[in-house]
């Protein structure tokens, strides 16, 4: 019986985790017999499955592999996360994707990949939710269905449940890596080359406001992590999120804020605003926002314009699609002229860069530009690197190279801070 991953390939790796029936039951019943009333330590689990496993071998012929396997989902059943779990310990799995009791989708180096695998009822897959929700102090239920937390090693995991999930229980991990992203690994990866890399630390150095924007899953988070190395030490940095996925390192002066929804026990919902303004008050000497994506943008864009240096990330297709997706959001929250909101973005922001998927399905930078106000009030953009795309290898893979396209006109933080 063949229950593990296997490779199949360059196109990925599926999954055939279809055991026999008697195996599965007997999973079942040996998990039935324990009794996990009693506060237990992982060993302590472990001692009774091996127990219950010798004693179930009795009356049913088990070889090796069977009782590697047994041991191991048992646990995971009881203690992790059931059949997710090994889909966990997979470093290069960037996204995991349940859909009821429909089959596994995950990410893989940039593919998007169907597994075998799947959960056996909706009460398991519920039962592993409320697991999660309950680990990151959550309330989940049909009166609540929509939830975000996240797992112990900083996984984003999103739960959306009936009635609003149709074919829910809906189930959505975004894993980060393990280890911490650099901008050397960035070049090494391909997604931007040495003469950006030196230009973007730079800028951040000097004080730059900067805004990162792209797509879903484009690597803005990653982005933002990596930029946040190059901030001085002796800088207090406030960083503010809707659920806490920054990896920032290297910050002695660091706070880290989290917004809150409303709870059943009377807590009132604590917004990204509320942070941004009450964040103000604490000295910042740099304020980084997880992502802005409503009210708070007018916030961010005051708190900028007044001699704030920020950081952030939104979501929008293209450098000139950032303007019009602030210009909606900041409306959101207070009726301004356009034309005055277009000076607060032009003068808030130092530098947008924009970062895609190209077609092998790898991420890279693709712009990087200073918005400015022409003569007749529109904002514009000044391109200073662009990727152009030369050819394909072999294997598929873009080729490309960063092509600097401008000169700065916004030099003064960097005149001030005696870099060029």
């Amino acid at each position: 019986m063949n229950r593990r991953m296997q490779s199949i390939g360059t196109s990925g790796y599926v999954c055939d985790w279809d055991i026999n029936k008697s195996l599965r039951k007997l999973q079942e019943a040996i998990i039935a017999s324990m009794d996990l009333s009693k506060e237990m330590s992982d060993e302590e689990i472990k001692e009774i499955i091996d127990g219950k496993i010798l004693e179930a071998g009795k009356t049913h012929p088990l070889d090796l592999e069977d009782k590697k396997y047994l041991r191991r989902e048992i646990f995971f059943a009881i203690r992790k996360l059931g059949i997710l779990q090994e889909l966990l310990l997979d470093p290069d799995i960037t996204e995991i994707m349940v859909n009821g009791t429909d089959p596994v989708f995950v990410e893989k180096e940039g593919k998007l990949l169907q597994l075998s695998l799947r959960f056996d009822s909706k009460e398991k897959l519920g039962q592993v939710i409320q697991q999660i929700a309950a680990d990151g102090n959550k309330v989940v239920n049909e009166s609540s269905p929509i939830a975000d937390t996240r797992l112990q090693d900083g996984s984003r995991v999103n739960v959306v449940l009936a009635p609003v999930a149709i074919n829910g229980p809906i189930l959505t991990i975004r894993r980060f890596p393990e280890r911490t992203m650099t901008m050397e690994k960035l070049i090494g990866m391909g997604a931007l080359d040495d003469k950006v890399a030196v230009f973007l630390e730079t800028a951040v150095k000097a004080g730059y406001n900067i805004l990162v924007s792209g797509g879903t899953g484009c690597g803005k988070t990653t982005m933002l992590n990596v930029l946040s190395g190059f901030i001085p030490s002796c800088e207090r940095v406030i960083s503010i999120e809707d659920s806490a996925e920054l990896m920032l390192q290297g910050l002695p002066n660091l706070v880290r804020l989290e917004a809150r929804n409303a709870n059943v026990e009377g807590g009132k919902e604590i917004t990204i605003r509320d942070l941004l303004k009450t964040s103000l008050r604490m000295r910042p000497d740099r304020i980084i926002v997880g992502e802005v994506r409503g009210k708070e943008a007018i916030d961010m864009l005051q708190s900028m314009n007044v001699g704030h240096n920020a950081m952030t990330t939104v979501h929008a297709n293209s450098t000139k699609d950032v303007v019009s997706r602030l210009e909606t959001m900041v409306l959101m929250g207070m009726e301004l002229p356009v034309g005055a909101i277009r000076r607060q973005i032009a003068s808030g922001f130092d530098l947008m860069i924009h970062l895609g998927r190209v077609r092998d399905g790898s991420r890279k930078l693709l712009e990087i530009a200073e918005p400015y106000i022409d003569n007749s009030g529109e904002i514009e953009m000044n391109s200073l690197f662009r990727f152009n795309e030369t050819g394909l290898e072999k294997e598929r893979s873009v080729l490309g190279e960063w092509e600097k396209t401008g000169e700065s006109i916004h030099v003064e933080k960097l005149m001030a801070a005696g870099l060029r």
